[in-house]
């Protein structure tokens, strides 16, 4: 008999303070649906990239990994949950969270990540994951200036509805 896998909670994560809270909102929502959350930083080569080619291309995807394993700290601290893996996906976030989301109970985003439009509502990628998954989607606002710093662990920004219920 096959074991069945736990439900996903797939969160995009870009290093932006949305982001992170919205980490600590899949994680809270996760615990009672026995779900696993995925922490996903997606990475591209940059354009121009060819030129690259003859030196190696290997180096592209650090400064990704490490903005991934940063934000995981600064959502958990040094103790990283059980239920929390880290995924590295080659590709753009929009397409490659949408196709995700296939497979997904929920899919969790920051309202902004680190566009460069400030008078936007949401961001591109959080838009399009809002407009085309194929789960249900959370986004999250940023935690307010001044309520956490962003160096220690805090509680989610707000409750939400515990969707076993």
């Amino acid at each position: 008999m096959a074991r069945k896998q736990p439900p996903r909670i797939i969160v995009g994560v870009d290093g932006s303070r949305a982001s992170i809270e919205a980490l600590r909102e899949a994680q809270e929502l996760a615990v009672p649906l026995g779900a696993t959350v995925e922490a996903w930083t997606c990475w591209e080569f940059p354009i121009g990239y060819e030129a690259y080619l003859a030196m190696g291309v290997d180096g592209f995807a650090r400064p990704a990994e490490e903005s991934l394993e940063v934000a995981v700290r600064k959502a958990f601290g040094p103790e990283q949950p059980r239920n929390v893996v880290s995924r590295l996906v080659h590709g753009p976030a929009r397409s490659s969270l949408i196709e995700a989301s296939r497979k997904a109970l929920l899919l969790v985003v920051g309202r902004r990540g680190h566009g460069g439009f400030k008078g936007q509502l949401l961001g591109s990628v959080s838009s399009a994951c809002v407009a085309h998954a194929h789960c249900p989607v959370l986004v999250v606002h940023a935690a307010e200036k001044g309520q956490h710093d962003g160096s220690q662990p805090s509680p989610p920004v707000r409750k939400t509805k515990d969707l076993a219920s």
